[in-house]
């Protein structure tokens, strides 16, 4: 495996060539090995693959098919590492008040930090990693420096500033969205929410110093954790929505628009579409930081530049007169951010997503039949 630092050029060629060279180590090693955080500058154990999968400059597809080709059933736990993705923004689409819900506390809670100085100490302490707390000040710092935190120790980190330090999970969630280089709203909001025990009804992952022993080889072993939290509560919200219904892709001349959650514009099913002009939205994390913003415009300049030569048109400004057509944008910032266009989505999307309104049982069991028609 490689390290998470040498991967900070996001252009599609890059995740291609990425996982290309990870393959090999997709199978049972994966398996085995994926709990383990090594910390930094150290081989990483995770296949290193969510910055590109984040935009879609690699697509799940892609990346489940190499997989498997390579390893057969020994790929599974991967493979299922890949639909909880989809799952996640497939039960967030289903549910796009999760997301209002997030705005809105993350609101309230930056006024109490105005307004509080007991609550706005403790989570400065927690952001600047002075809790004292045996490994979550590295790991803040960590997610500072590197913008990465290994997938195990996330989980860790928000439990522990949950259910130990008493914070916010709107607070930590928003913390890991600015500064995260795969920062995914659905992924990220609906984590948070299935650590404190919301997303899961009463069940919150518990962070334990033995665990934490264990899967960092014996580099911390942090004292007075809370080991068995009460789970957050809030009233039941109303039913999963109709997952809405796609548009049909016009047909003539249009301009393409792209957006963060989907840059490999080339492989769109756009039927008689002929794309004229190519545009792009940068919807980043209210507040991103620095190396976010970098990455994203990066990833966004390599996506136009592949539309152009694909389509064979310019990229700028789009006439008033030309419609727009873009890939389909789930719930968050792209979405929120995007004009009124033909919103075309993908068939991984529309097989899995529908599957998304409850646990992820009900995904992880139709994974063999989306595989066969889908991939």
């Amino acid at each position: 495996m490689r390290r998470m630092d040498a991967h900070r050029t996001l252009t599609r060629q890059a995740g291609l060539a990425l996982l290309d060279a990870d393959t090999a180590a997709l199978g049972r090693r994966y398996a085995d090995r994926r709990n383990t955080d090594r910390g930094p500058g150290q081989a990483t154990t995770t296949s290193a693959l969510s910055p590109f999968l984040r935009r879609r400059l690699v697509l799940e597809a892609e990346a489940v098919r190499a997989a498997r080709d390579a390893h057969g059933p020994a790929a599974e736990k991967f493979v299922q590492e890949v639909f909880w993705r989809s799952y996640f923004k497939g039960h967030l689409e289903t549910r796009p008040w999760l997301w209002t819900d997030y705005r809105r506390r993350l609101e309230a809670d930056k006024a109490r930090l105005a307004a509080e100085a007991g609550l706005r100490t403790a989570y400065e302490r927690a952001v600047d990693g002075r809790t004292g707390i045996d490994g979550f000040d590295d790991w803040a710092r960590e997610l500072a420096e590197e913008n990465w935190l290994h997938n195990h120790t996330r989980m860790w980190f928000a439990s522990i500033w949950i259910f130990t330090l008493g914070l916010p999970w709107a607070l930590g969630a928003d913390l890991f969205m600015r500064h995260l280089l795969d920062g995914d709203p659905a992924s990220n909001t609906l984590s948070w929410r299935w650590v404190a025990g919301l997303h899961t009804r009463g069940k919150p992952y518990a962070a334990r110093a033995e665990n934490i022993r264990r899967y960092t080889d014996g580099r911390y072993s942090p004292a007075g954790l809370n080991e068995s939290p009460e789970p957050l509560d809030e009233p039941e919200g109303p039913p999963p929505r109709r997952l809405p219904q796609a548009d049909a892709a016009p047909a003539g001349e249009a301009a393409l628009l792209l957006h963060l959650d989907d840059l490999t514009p080339e492989s769109l099913d756009l039927g008689q579409v002929r794309v004229v002009r190519v545009c792009g939205v940068l919807a980043h994390a209210d507040g991103a930081a620095e190396p976010v913003r970098l990455a994203d415009r990066e990833a966004m300049d390599d996506a136009l530049a592949r539309a152009a030569a694909h389509f064979g048109c310019p990229v700028g400004d789009v006439p008033d007169d030309t419609p727009l057509v873009t890939a389909w944008a789930p719930v968050g910032p792209s979405a929120d951010a995007l004009p009124a266009a033909a919103r075309i989505r993908r068939a991984w999307d529309d097989a899995v997503w529908p599957r998304c309104t409850k646990g992820f049982f009900k995904v992880k069991e139709a994974i063999p039949g989306i595989l066969r028609h889908e991939i």
